[in-house]
């Protein structure tokens, strides 16, 4: 089925690369030119994307082989399950608006005056921000769609990297001929 899709890991990664930068581009302009602003859950959504699309970019530029491109798909991997966690954390609070404690303070408050891993508890626990939905599309809120773009670069990422490409064994047709 994917023999169709010949093309280099370079490619790959460049592609997961630009996508990520379309999903932040979006994200930015539904935050500056429609007025959305970002909960906690969603700012740390959007580092795993920023986190993903630098590996895809640098697995573009490095373009390891072998051993070497399946390190990259698995940190793609790691980090698109991570982003897929928060996203699906996020579902969850939304789904459970009741369980969320009122609005606490914003995220640069936190950080300015919390411990990091005070911090990181205080968001993954939820807050009355991040239950409430303020943006759909085709029936799914912002983390339901960050969701499925987390598990398809996923999937993608760990793809490209981890499958094997014709002409790029060490012990070639050529090298034997030698």
């Amino acid at each position: 089925m994917f023999e169709k899709f010949n093309y280099s890991r370079r490619t790959f990664n460049f592609i997961g690369f630009l996508i990520c930068a379309a999903l932040l581009a979006y994200a930015y302009y539904l935050q500056l030119h429609v007025g959305l602003e970002p909960c906690p859950l969603c700012i740390f959504q959007r580092i795993g994307v920023i986190i993903l699309g630098l590996l895809f970019l640098l697995a573009g530029l490095f373009n390891f082989s072998g051993r070497g491109a399946r390190v990259w798909a698995v940190l793609i991997g790691v980090f698109a399950l991570a982003g897929a966690l928060t996203s699906a954390r996020h579902l969850w609070i939304q789904a459970h608006p009741d369980a969320m404690a009122a609005c606490g303070p914003n995220l640069g408050y936190m950080l300015k005056t919390l411990p990091l891993f005070d911090v990181i508890k205080r968001v993954f626990t939820g807050s009355g921000d991040c239950a409430i939905v303020h943006w759909r599309f085709l029936g799914l809120s912002m983390p339901g769609w960050t969701l499925i773009w987390f598990v398809l670069l996923g999937v993608f990422g760990v793809w490209a990297n981890w499958r094997h490409l014709p002409g790029m064994n060490v012990l070639s047709s050529k090298s034997q001929a030698m």
